[in-house]
């Protein structure tokens, strides 16, 4: 995941009395057109974006927002494939301010409770509050990828959601 910045830890995960996981955060919502601006404005966090996928995802409506004050704050863009089940998580940041307030575990787990197979992501090696993140929803490392960034190797992550 290009966005790996973004990782807080926040929220405890617990569900309800029922046992139910409550994967729903009131903070997140669909992207919406207006939203545009604010997103690239965040985009501008990650080691390596693409604007274009960005632009992509914002026409099909697939990226996910959290909001503060009717202010976006953190964006999520997941990516289907096409001859596949499962997404990939390209894009992921939550402004500097909102950090470590829950709002990084809100967007992965609406997307991850949406999700129809595997879900991947990208991370920086040395981001240990990204990489503790995913591991407490459950992804793990499948590869080490050289080179992936500019100053140096990825991880490729995945979790396969309770069916």
């Amino acid at each position: 995941m290009t966005g790996d910045e973004a990782a807080d830890s926040g929220g405890d995960g617990r569900g309800d009395e029922s046992g139910e996981r409550d994967v729903s955060d009131p903070r997140v919502r669909p992207g919406r057109p207006a939203d545009a601006g604010r997103i690239r404005e965040l985009q501008s966090h990650l080691r390596q974006p693409s604007p274009d996928l960005l632009e992509y995802g914002l026409a099909v409506g697939a990226a996910r927002v959290s909001v503060a004050n009717g202010r976006v704050v953190g964006y999520l863009l997941p990516v289907d494939g096409p001859n596949r089940r499962g997404v990939h998580l390209a894009e992921l940041v939550v402004a500097p301010g909102f950090r470590r307030e829950g709002r990084a575990r809100g967007l992965l787990r609406t997307v991850i409770a949406d999700a129809d197979g595997p879900v991947t992501l990208q991370a920086h090696p040395d981001n240990d509050a990204a990489l503790a993140l995913y591991e407490s929803l459950g992804f793990e490392v499948v590869e080490r990828r050289p080179g992936a960034y500019a100053d140096g190797d990825a991880l490729a992550l995945r979790l396969v959601p309770d069916a």
